[in-house]
Parts: structure tokens; C-alpha cells; sequence
């Protein structure tokens, strides 16, 4: 059980700043005519991980066993560079509104680290208007995830690798979300065999059942776990309550959904892949940027928001 952490916050009264509801919502970022489009994801229970007679089955996806989640809000596409470059530059950040006792955060936007200028153009001339944000590090797309709740109030962070799964899944049990037929995943994702070498705007292909875009393929995205290949072997038989793998070191930790980049196999729902200091092999600076993988053109992220706010103490740790 070494570095499994069970959160369940059990709250007398949940309080949103944007709205009240469970329901789809447009997060609006004062100062810009931007908007985060934010689907709710109704928790419950599902089975992680790939069966044993999944084709390309990898050891690190198993064995199955059944996870409770509560439920939280994902963004329907990836972060794209248009709200990224907001992050990065913060000439918005004057515009933070102010502290008000129904806002699930109240940070202190200017006590927010923010990315550094990389010393290359990190869209490597793919396109950045409507194009997913990539190589960032974990830590990157976290301050970013506390800029984005200093800046509107509501609690933002990525997803666990659980909470990922389950909204990528989207109630099916196969390999990827709209079945197990190949032939079906031109028409829901970006990978190596139709991507022309480049990522593309989000949202160009089909949903999956749930409304979100992107899931398989065009960019992986990052989790907040560690990667651990024998993580699913300590919960075969009992189920299991929000499971997160805090990192206690740089890497490896999880991305997921595949890539532009990747074969086929990659996209599917169950795979997992580990960060690694090579993403990091071009980078000149001494001591490596602790912002950016200059090897990791293919790594993006999407956010969540649960519905049950955590203490202010809780949140800290989501966003470190």
C-alpha cells in the first residue's frame, strides 16, 4: 500500500463559484473572451486496466480490478496553446477577481510560479491557434492548473490516472471507447498512420460517448500519479476508493491516451506510458529546465474540476 493515497472529501455544503449545478458549463477567465468548455462526469464504478485477451496487451495494464470515483467535471478537449500562452505570459493576472467566500479557491494569483520563455518555439511549427499545448513538464501543467483556479475561483488540477481511464472509457468495457475495430479509429483520432507527422487542432475527429474529444490520440496527456508497473497487482481482490500514486520522485510518472506519434495500439483506453529524463535529452540549459521536455513534442494535458472541493491544504498538494 506504500505511496497509494485514498482521497474522499466528505463536505457539509460544495459551493461553485461558476455554478450550481452539475451540468456543462463555459469556465470564463476575466480579462479574455476565452472559454474553457467543462464536461460533468458522473462517478461510479469501474474496471481499470486491459483483460488479458486484449491484443497488445501490456503487463503494467493488469490485472483488473474494480475502482470507485467520485464525480468531477473534464475538459472537453486539451488545453490548447491559445490559454496555455495566457499562463506563460500573465498580463492577464491584473485582472484576477476578488476573494469571495463562495469561491472554492482563493489564491493569490501572483504567488503562482509561472513557465519560463523556452529557448526554442515549443510548438516546433506545428501551429498553435486551436492546437493542443505540449511539452510541458508535470509540474508545468500543475502551476498552470493553480493559475487557472487563482484566476476564476473554481479548483482545477489533471486528472488521476483512474479518474483519466474512467472519462476515456466512458461506460464501454472494449478497447477503445467506440469498440474494438480499428477500422473505426481514423474517424476518432490523430496517431501515426494518419497524422502526417504534426499534431492538429483539438476537436477534429469524433467524441467518444461522452462528449470529450481527443482521448485517443493526437496528444497524451499527463496524469498526477507515479508509474508503477505492479501498481494493479495490490488491488485484485477488493475494490478500490479513488486511487492515486503520489509521486515520490521525478520519474517515471503517467501519461496516457497516445499520440500522433504512436501506433495504433497505443491509443487504446487501458495503456499506460511512463515519463522519462530522455524527454529531456536536447535540453542545453544547466541545470534542465524544470518547465519543459524538449524531446516530448507528443505531451499535452486536459484538467478536471471534482465536484466536491478539497480543503486548501489538499489542494496545495495537487497543485506541487
Amino acid at each position: 500500500m506504500k505511496n497509494i493515497y485514498f482521497l474522499s472529501i466528505i463536505l457539509p455544503l460544495f459551493v461553485f463559484a461558476q455554478n450550481d449545478l452539475f451540468e456543462d458549463y463555459e469556465q470564463k477567465i476575466v480579462g479574455t473572451n476565452f472559454g474553457l468548455d467543462m464536461i460533468p462526469i458522473v462517478g461510479g464504478d469501474f474496471l481499470i486496466g486491459s483483460p488479458n485477451s486484449e491484443k497488445n496487451r501490456m503487463a503494467d495494464e493488469g490485472p483488473r480490478h474494480l475502482v470507485r470515483l467520485e464525480s468531477f467535471w473534464m475538459a472537453k478537449y486539451e488545453t490548447t496553446w491559445d490559454l496555455y500562452h495566457l499562463f506563460m505570459s500573465r498580463d492577464i493576472d491584473k485582472n484576477q477577481p476578488n476573494f469571495n467566500s463562495l469561491n472554492e479557491v482563493n489564491v493569490d494569483v501572483d504567488g503562482v510560479s509561472g513557465a519560463t520563455t523556452p529557448y526554442v518555439e515549443m510548438s516546433f511549427g506545428m501551429g498553435t491557434d486551436g492546437y493542443p499545448a505540449i511539452s510541458m513538464t508535470q509540474l508545468a501543467a500543475k502551476k498552470f492548473c493553480k493559475w487557472l483556479s487563482a484566476m476564476t475561483g473554481n479548483f482545477y488540477r489533471l486528472p488521476t490516472e483512474a479518474e483519466w481511464e474512467y472519462a476515456c472509457r466512458a461506460g464501454t468495457n472494449t478497447a477503445f471507447s467506440f469498440g474494438d475495430d480499428l477500422n473505426m479509429l481514423d474517424d476518432y483520432a490523430w496517431y501515426k498512420n494518419n497524422s502526417n507527422e504534426s499534431y492538429h487542432k483539438v476537436g477534429k475527429k469524433k467524441p467518444n460517448p461522452w462528449g470529450l474529444y481527443d482521448m485517443h490520440g493526437n496528444v497524451s496527456e499527463w496524469t498526477l500519479d507515479s508509474h508503477d508497473v505492479r501498481s494493479y497487482q495490490k488491488f485484485k481482490d477488493s475494490i478500490t476508493l479513488s486511487p492515486y500514486k503520489k509521486p515520490s520522485k521525478l520519474y517515471p510518472r503517467v501519461v496516457r491516451g497516445g499520440s500522433w506519434m504512436n501506433s495504433n495500439f497505443k491509443l487504446r483506453s487501458a495503456s499506460r506510458q511512463a515519463s522519462s529524463k530522455k524527454w529531456k535529452k536536447q535540453d542545453p540549459q544547466i541545470p534542465r529546465s524544470i518547465w519543459w521536455h524538449t524531446d516530448a513534442q507528443f505531451v499535452g494535458f486536459r484538467i478536471i474540476r471534482p465536484l466536491k472541493t478539497p480543503s486548501f491544504k489538499e489542494q496545495l498538494a495537487y497543485w506541487e
